[in-house]
């Protein structure tokens, strides 16, 4: 079949597959108008597209999945945007903060060749500068085996790989900090109240706090 979609049909595939590594089952058409910020009516009519050209499962009750095709068509449209997102970071020196915007407009190219030829040129890098792990050709990705540092229970190192929350605020705020993609965090306390944590960056002299909401956004690993 041709799957020649449109920027629309592409990020909404992109969007339920977001939404499926973190909701079990069917996602509900409120998921991904929440995620898209749109009318939950517009979402019920482009799924209905969707699933007649075959690239997802849908019904109204219990929300949509991706077909295979579906599935395939949306890792590519992420390979894509995590390719332009290292591109933009390692070779033409745009902060990470700023660069998900650009990718958002540059991960609908249908140029194969340009993608084969891009990944290449940065070397098949296997993660991009949020530390989210790129699929290769095939759609196929790194076992992913980090965790949200808020879920350790109690002090030790960890090394930070990614981050889940990808706003330009919270980017600054970890530039503020002077805390990168593999970077040591040891967590010394652990506040039972709230669980804040202070943590030591590298063996730097001096402590930090961080907020829960901070730590549920870093992704580590031992």
């Amino acid at each position: 079949m041709n799957t020649q979609l449109s920027l629309t049909e592409e990020n909404y595939l992109k969007t339920i597959y977001a939404l499926s590594q973190q909701e079990k089952g069917k996602i509900p058409n409120l998921s991904i108008a929440e995620m898209l910020s749109i009318n939950p009516a517009t979402v019920t009519e482009m799924l209905k597209k969707l699933q007649d050209k075959k690239l997802i499962e849908y019904n109204r009750i219990d929300g949509a999945s991706l077909s295979a095709t579906g599935n395939k068509i949306a890792l590519k449209v992420i390979r894509k945007h995590r390719l332009w997102e290292t591109f933009l970071v390692k070779k033409l020196d745009f902060s990470w903060d700023e660069v998900h915007e650009i990718a958002e407009q540059l991960e609908h190219i249908q140029s194969e060749k340009l993608i084969s030829e891009l990944d290449r040129f940065l070397d098949f890098p296997k993660y991009d500068p949020h530390g989210d792990p790129i699929p290769d050709k095939d759609g196929n990705l790194p076992v992913d085996t980090t965790f949200p540092l808020a879920e350790s229970r109690k002090p030790g190192a960890f090394q930070l790989i990614g981050v889940a929350n990808h706003s330009p605020a919270f980017l600054q705020y970890l530039d503020k900090i002077k805390l990168e993609i593999n970077d040591t965090i040891e967590v010394k306390d652990i506040q039972e109240f709230d669980k804040s944590m202070t943590v030591k960056i590298n063996q730097r002299r001096q402590s930090l706090m961080l907020s829960n909401e901070v730590t549920k956004n870093l992704l580590v690993s031992k």
